[in-house]
């Protein structure tokens, strides 16, 4: 195998492949990238059995071939080569890559014993690169980090026509996302798969340069054993990432959303956000911000009389009786910062009882749908002493 590539291509397209590589792989080869060349394309592969990340490239081929390196390797030579064309050979057992003056020499390993790639799965249908990375983005803050409780770990992914529904929760907050796609058919069914938020999160975020996002499904019924791939192209580069969707069952959120609230309040985002950090300098870890809302002002407090102690108030617009509730400061600070606008709205039916944020409608920094009222996020409070 023999080739010359751009180097700012190559270590864009290693950096994608090499996102999928496990820190402990199982086994060994599982910690290489495989670089595959016919005609004038590189493929550059990663797979740990679960998910699978893959890039095209053009490239100047002079063999055709396969070879399998270490990717940790790879990835740091590619950034750190001088800005000049790389020539890579592959020679027995060693790869080499040339690039100006620098010349480095990997051992290779055997690409028999590398596992296939999973098939991209068939088309579903297209979204909005950019707004979709921002969904994910704003309903993965919600999901859960503990793998002995699968249905919290990863986000749900509901398809109904034309709507795309992202849910993810963690016991103690809930963040929903609903937005506009593009099905492959009008007569499209259901589905509702819960892909792993990590792996989801990811994909989303290096694909969001791509113009349109194609969504691909091997399961179009509930959870279960199946697969999704995700697919873009931006600069001549064509990047496709598949995972292995979460067997479990994702608990019915949608009966967590209240209907009715008794009481309303409007503040601005960015001095809340301030004020929050603040005053939880004092807090122990994970201590509550208590919050104080009443007619016309916000009251933050945290600590006590045996420790620091904080506080601050905020000018907001509220309309109900007054309420006193507590918070995680960061659950809170992560709801605030995923809205879409400069104001939240806060929505409460009782002290004790989850409170809603949402982004204030027609908000300056509204998705591209322009509905920014489109994200939910919900959070417990913390039961206060007395």
């Amino acid at each position: 195998m023999k080739f010359r590539v751009e180097r700012d291509a190559l270590a864009d397209a290693v950096a994608w492949a090499a996102r999928s590589l496990s820190a402990r792989p199982t086994i060994p080869v599982l910690a290489g990238l495989l670089l595959s060349v016919t005609d004038d394309l590189l493929s550059v592969s990663g797979f740990d059995l679960e998910a699978s990340t893959e890039v095209d490239l053009e490239v100047a081929a002079a063999t055709a071939g396969q070879a399998l390196v270490s990717g940790r390797l790879l990835a740091e030579i590619s950034r750190a080569l001088p800005p000049h064309p790389v020539d890579v050979t592959v020679d027995g057992s060693r790869l080499t890559i040339s690039c100006g003056s620098a010349r480095f020499t990997l051992p290779t390993m055997p690409v028999e014993d590398y596992p296939k790639l999973p098939s991209m799965p068939r088309t579903a249908g297209t979204v909005d690169s950019s707004e979709f990375a921002t969904a994910v983005a704003q309903v993965a803050v919600a999901a859960g980090r503990d793998d002995t409780l699968p249905m919290l770990t990863g986000v749900r992914l509901e398809i109904e026509g034309d709507r795309l529904t992202l849910a993810a929760t963690d016991r103690y907050r809930l963040a929903v996302r609903e937005l506009a796609w593009r099905p492959d058919a009008s007569d499209a069914a259901a589905a509702q798969v819960l892909v792993p938020a990590r792996t989801l999160a990811d994909a989303a975020k290096s694909l969001s340069t791509s113009e349109t996002m194609t969504i691909a499904l091997s399961s179009t019924g509930g959870t279960g054993e199946g697969i999704i791939g995700f697919s873009g192209s931006t600069s001549g580069r064509a990047s496709r990432a598949t995972t292995r969707l979460l067997d479990a069952t994702f608990p019915a959120y949608r009966s967590l959303l209240p209907t009715e609230w008794s009481s309303t309040a409007e503040v601005a985002v960015g001095p809340l956000v301030e004020a929050v950090k603040r005053v939880a300098l004092v807090a122990d870890r994970n201590a509550p911000v208590r919050l104080e809302f009443d007619d016309g002002a916000l009251g933050l407090s945290a600590g006590g009389e045996d420790e620091g102690r904080a506080e601050e108030q905020l000018e907001i617009d509220y309309e109900g009786d007054a309420i006193t509730t507590a918070f995680n400061p960061q659950f809170l600070l992560d709801g605030l910062g995923a809205l879409p606008s400069s104001t939240a709205r806060l929505l409460f039916t009782s002290s004790n009882k989850p409170v809603v944020l949402r982004p204030t409608e027609g908000g300056s920094e509204a998705g591209a749908s322009g509905d920014s009222t489109d994200y939910t996020y919900l959070i417990m409070p913390v039961r206060l002493p007395g």
